[in-house]
């Protein structure tokens, strides 16, 4: 028998370390191996952009409920916003006030219809600043769910050239089988490693995006009562 050919197969070259495993590994189990690592470098690239998105998210609504409340005149506020690119609270207070300020320039009679009109506009930036903050949230849900199941597929692979290691050299010894063993179990470390994380982020996002959504709402209603005292003003 050729010793090339047991090698080939996962005999052992002597060197066990991560790197000497991956170079050793058949060609599918390092496409496997690839994947996960860079879903693994993504999910970590999305989980510290978040955490600065949802920083500065807070920051700002912190600092416009601030003002808000403040007892500055709702023109003034609009007119220092309406020219900036806002998000989250800056972008309700602006849609809200800018399709109040359309309708009293269109002449609108019916305070109902004008603030139907404003809550709707409120939904929607409510429905597009939560579309934003859940932005590759869904990349996080994909590789928590099938990243283990890709390492299993790994696993299965390298205990496969296990068997055939030990048909081609016709010993069970450990030395033949180890190579093939150890790609398997490397595989699923990396795909618990990429799946864990990914996991508890997306369930920690998903919870933040469900708060900062909360509290839009609860603006949303409080400051449709103050224009609703408005209009009940003017009739």
């Amino acid at each position: 028998m050729d010793p090339l050919d047991a090698t080939s197969l996962g005999a052992p070259t002597g060197d066990m370390s991560v790197w000497s495993l991956f170079l050793q590994a058949d060609l599918v189990v390092k496409l496997v191996i690839i994947g996960l690592i860079l879903a693994s470098v993504w999910t970590w690239a999305i989980v510290f952009e978040k955490f600065l998105l949802f920083a500065r998210t807070h920051r700002h609504m912190d600092r416009f409920e601030s003002t808000f409340w403040s007892g500055q005149s709702l023109d003034e506020l609009y007119r220092s916003l309406a020219g900036r690119t806002n998000q989250a609270m800056d972008a309700l207070f602006v849609a809200a006030m800018r399709e109040w300020r359309r309708s009293h320039e269109a002449g609108a009679n019916s305070p109902t219809g004008m603030q139907s009109r404003i809550e709707k506009v409120m939904d929607v930036t409510i429905a597009r600043e939560t579309g934003r903050l859940e932005t590759r949230l869904l990349f996080l849900a994909t590789v928590g769910a099938s990243a283990p199941f890709i390492g299993l597929f790994g696993t299965v692979w390298g205990i496969m050239n296990s068997f055939r290691a030990i048909a081609v050299a016709e010993s069970t010894n450990l030395a033949v089988v180890a190579p093939g063993i150890a790609e398997a179990l490397f595989a699923t470390a990396l795909g618990l490693l990429a799946a864990i994380p990914a996991v508890i982020f997306y369930n920690k996002f998903s919870s933040d995006v469900t708060r900062v959504a909360q509290r839009l709402e609860g603006f949303a209603d409080e400051f449709t009562a103050i224009l609703s005292r408005q209009l009940d003003e003017r009739i």
